[in-house]
Parts: C-alpha cells; sequence; structure tokens
C-alpha cells in the first residue's frame, strides 16, 4: 500500500535527524512491502526566509492531504527577537492548531544499558515506564487576549490561560483508554488549589473517570508532580495534564532517559468523516540545538522512534512500528551511542547501527 507522509525537517538539527528517520522508513517499508511518499516543506525560521511566513497555506495544506506528518525541529538564534512579527515557534503552534492534534503522547522509558546516563540513581530508574499525554491546543499557548501594551505609562503584557470542558474531556478520555492497554492507572495533573482552569480541569477528569472504574485516578498538583519525577518515576503509568504543565513535565522527565535525544513524540487528532484515523504529527521532544547543527552529531533515536510512533499510530502498521523499536533497543544494548551519550558516532552512524539491526 501506498502512503503519503509530509517532511518539515525545520530548523538547526532538525535536517539531519529527519533524514535518518526517513532512512528507517524506507528500509521498513522495503522489507515489508510499503510505499511511502515523500514530500518535504518548510516549516519554522526556514520558512520564514523563505516565503515571510513560519507556516504557509501551502504547507498546511499539503499536511492536512498526508497520511502523517514528520517534524524535526523549529527555532534558533537568528529569530529570537522578541519583536518579530513572526517567530519559528508561531508556525509549530498554527501547525498543531491546523491540523487539530489536541493529544501529545511522550513515552518515557529508561533502556537498561543507560542508566548510567541518568541523574537519578539506578534503583530510581527501576520499572520506570511513563505515557504523558498532554493537552496540545488550548491553555496559555493558545488563549486570547493576549499580547503588550503600554497601560498607566507601564509596559503590559498579558497571556490568558483559557479551557472549555470539551477540550479537557476529549484528553482525559483518551489517557483512560491508553491506560487501559497498561496499567490501568492515570494521573490527572492540575494546579486546582490556585487556577480556575485547573478547577474545571479536575471537575471533568472526576467526571471521565467515574466512567472508567476498572482505572485508578489520582489528582496531583503539577508542583508535586514535578517531584514525584525525580523522587519516584516508577509509580507512574500514564499521566495526562494541560499545555504549559506537559510542555515543562515531559522536558523534565526526558533526563530520567539519559537524553532529551532519546524521547519520540506523536500529536494526534480526532478522525474526520469517513476515515478510521485522524492527523497524526511526529517530533522528536528536543529542540533545534543550534549550537551542534550542521556538525553530524545529532543523536536521531528520538526521531526514528517518533516515526516508529508514526507507523503505528497513522498508519496502523504496528509489527513495523514494533520492529523499528526493537532494532533501537538491540542497537543501544550493542553499544551504539551519539556523544550526548558519551559515545563517539555520528548522526549517520548511529541510524547505521539501528538499521543493521532491522
Amino acid at each position: 500500500m501506498n502512503y503519503k507522509i509530509t517532511l518539515l525537517p525545520g530548523d538547526g538539527i532538525g535536517p539531519e535527524v529527519v533524514a535518518e528517520a526517513v532512512r528507517a522508513l524506507e528500509a521498513i517499508a522495503s522489507q515489508h512491502g510499503h510505499t511511502f511518499t515523500f514530500s518535504e516543506r518548510l516549516v519554522g525560521g526556514c520558512s520564514i526566509d523563505r516565503f515571510g511566513s513560519s507556516l504557509t497555506d501551502e504547507t498546511l495544506a499539503d499536511c492536512r492531504a498526508s497520511d502523517a506528518v514528520l517534524l524535526g525541529a523549529v527555532g534558533g538564534p537568528k529569530w529570537d527577537d522578541p519583536s518579530a512579527r513572526d517567530r519559528p515557534e508561531r508556525g509549530l503552534l498554527a501547525l498543531r492548531k491546523g491540523l487539530g492534534v489536541f493529544a501529545n503522547l511522550r513515552p518515557v522509558r529508561v533502556h537498561p544499558a543507560l542508566v548510567e546516563w541518568s541523574p537519578l540513581k539506578p534503583e530510581k530508574l527501576a520499572g520506570v515506564d511513563i505515557l504523558v499525554v498532554r493537552e496540545l491546543t488550548g491553555g496559555l499557548y493558545f488563549g486570547w487576549p493576549k499580547g503588550r501594551e503600554v497601560k498607566d505609562g507601564r509596559e503590559r503584557a498579558v497571556d490568558t490561560l483559557e479551557y472549555y470542558d470539551y477540550e479537557v474531556r476529549r484528553v482525559v478520555e483518551l489517557a483512560f483508554g491508553l491506560a487501559k492497554g497498561r496499567r490501568k492507572k492515570v494521573t490527572s495533573v492540575d494546579k486546582a488549589n490556585v487556577l480556575e482552569s485547573s478547577r474545571l480541569w479536575r471537575q471533568v477528569a472526576v467526571e471521565v473517570g467515574a466512567q472508567h472504574p476498572d482505572v485508578e485516578l489520582e489528582h496531583v498538583l503539577v508542583d508535586t508532580a514535578a517531584m514525584k519525577l525525580i523522587t519516584g518515576p516508577a509509580g507512574l503509568d500514564v499521566v495526562v495534564t494541560e499545555n504549559m504543565f506537559g510542555d515543562i513535565l515531559t522536558d523534565e522527565a526526558s533526563v530520567l532517559a539519559g537524553s532529551m535525544g532519546m524521547l519520540p513524540s506523536a500529536s494526534l487528532g480526532q478522525a474526520p468523516a469517513g476515515k478510521d484515523k485522524g492527523p497524526g504529527l511526529y517530533e522528536p521532544i528536543h529542540g533545534s540545538a543550534p549550537d551542534i547543527a550542521g556538525k553530524g552529531v545529532a543523536n536521531p533515536v528520538g526521531t526514528i522512534l517518533s516515526a516508529a510512533m508514526l507507523l503505528r499510530h497513522s498508519l496502523g502498521l504496528e509489527a513495523e512500528a514494533a520492529a523499528v523499536e526493537r532494532a533501537v533497543d538491540a542497537a543501544i544494548t550493542g553499544g551504539a551511542r551519539t556523544a550526548d551519550l558519551g559515545g563517539k558516532l555520528s548522526t549517520r552512524q548511529m541510524a547505521d547501527e539501528i538499521i543493521n539491526c532491522l
């Protein structure tokens, strides 16, 4: 079967790691008799440079017409002017909103061979297998009003934290559904002791939890959740939370795995009418890492594992996804390491090791 995949390599190390994920996808397609048709578009800083916009209508239309989208990273010092009309991150937010991908899945698993690279004691890492479900299209990043103004002779900035009940319900329901295939525990993270939006979040979580009595539900304040990720991460199964909390907590959780370069993500939406699956956007959780861009030393594992999630969630190719994940495990077990993990392999060499294990 032929599948169309839109590539958005983006900025910094994005093009380098996406290129290796494409090689892995091509290898798995060859083995299993699939055809992947790739189209490449610009997003982020490179799109600003070329088109004057971080996300063009044409790029968004191409993404919407695809079976899946694979993204590298966006941003860099070149586009960091806070007064700029457009910024790379704006294109990423517009892409998520435009695709309707409201839930970001970020698995956090510690590979036994990489325990030494985590700042936590080995005994804290035993059994760590967390799936963070982050709401992706609401909250502070999208609330209105937002902006800056001069008021009473002082410069003022405002961002609005806003959620509707349906936005909370759909992501919490997804979290409960995922938990049923795991250890049947959902940890809902909020700040209900302070924020009205979090009190709505908790209310909806309780309502959804009542419909799933076979799944344990616990409520944890975000500051306590940050502590639990360090002091007792093995006690967490599925963690569901709002946009900004999820953004921060998953970056914290990445250190459990030894490096940000190890972790993938999948952003999913609801299936449109007449289709079995909704749109999917796949990307590693790391940024554009401009300090190492062009040096060929970036870790491609997070992007290759994102490609595995693409195979599973958007294309329905479970066996192929599992094969890629096993190959990554085998390569790491065999000693393959990039510089962020204390090794000497280049981006291409690390991908070679993984592809050789397929």
